[in-house]
């Protein structure tokens, strides 16, 4: 049975449409909660295209932390959180790696990103989700369009857009190696998919989406009336803020190089999930946190 109250409904066996958000994108107007917060302008950016790039902000977590994903690599290697590459064994994502590295804890609650999070959200947050996502050379595959906010709405009953994802490169991101595309302005808009959401969704999902995927009709009205797909690239220890609701994308690492990104995502302790809106059981919590603690922020070392 599906949810009420949903304010946004998708993938109700209708056709798919297109309706404007219902949220706003900065909460509160942005409060600066820090030296790192951010400045109006960027605040703007971010309003208006709804991602913001912050070059060299962590570049001094680059060296210790690709250690540490090869070490979780390694020894979570047989656990439900390490995702492998729908056609080889290499590792694509590692989920809630907070939960298994004090290094990850950390970083996740460090001010340059959390004061940007809370900023944004204009509350405390806490990691609705968090991962590790790596495309080996050659065999790093595709992730295909999509707003993650739809999936976290239908699948893990979060009611609102309120949401933010922090994500550091920690490797070059480079037009060849599978990096992120967006849709800049694309978030102003929810798409509701046609389909519905096959139960264990997940299982096939996060290796290869099919469920909550646009069709190339809503792909080309984006483009038209919203903006030109545009490539977020950046060297390693460079922090990019994308809103929940963004459309995007990556393609096939062709590279010889590895792509390395560390996420989290932020959601305000405000805006919980309830049931998924899908009227199914909830996804297992290491894609779908439920515990809503607040996070305490620490200073840089």
């Amino acid at each position: 049975m599906l949810m009420a109250n949903d304010v946004y409904p998708s993938r109700q066996g209708t056709a798919e449409a297109i309706g404007e958000r219902q949220d706003p994108v900065v909460f509160g107007n942005g409060p600066a909660r820090s030296e790192y917060s951010l400045s109006e302008e960027q605040l703007h950016s971010y309003e208006k295209n709804g991602f913001i790039v912050l070059p060299g902000l962590m570049k001094d977590v680059v060296e210790p932390m690709l250690e540490e994903v090869r070490r979780l690599g390694r020894e979570m290697s047989h656990r439900k959180e390490v995702v492998t590459e729908p056609d080889s064994d290499e590792v694509r994502s590692i989920f809630a790696a907070q939960n298994f590295s004090p290094m990850v804890d950390r970083i996740s609650r460090d001010r340059r990103m959390l004061d940007v999070a809370r900023q944004l959200l204009d509350s405390d947050v806490y990691i609705h989700q968090s991962r590790v996502n790596v495309k080996p050379p050659i065999k790093g595959k595709s992730f295909q369009w999509h707003s993650d906010f739809e999936t976290w709405h239908v699948e893990d009953g979060m009611p609102r857009c309120r949401v933010t994802t922090g994500w550091i490169m920690l490797t070059d991101n480079t037009p060849y190696n599978g990096p992120l595309f967006v849709i800049p302005g694309s978030h102003q808009w929810f798409v509701a998919v046609a389909g519905e959401t096959p139960e264990n969704n997940f299982e096939q999902s996060l290796k290869q989406q099919v469920a909550g995927v646009p069709s190339l009709d809503t792909i080309e009205w984006m483009t038209r009336n919203c903006g030109e797909v545009q490539g977020v690239y950046g060297e390693p220890g460079t922090v990019v803020f994308h809103e929940g609701n963004i459309l995007h994308a990556s393609p096939d690492n062709i590279s010889p190089n590895p792509r390395t990104n560390l996420m989290f995502v932020y959601n305000s302790v405000e805006n919980t999930p309830q049931r998924p809106f899908s009227g199914q059981e909830p996804r297992p919590e290491h894609l779908a946190n439920r515990d809503f603690t607040p996070l305490k922020p620490v200073d840089p070392k």
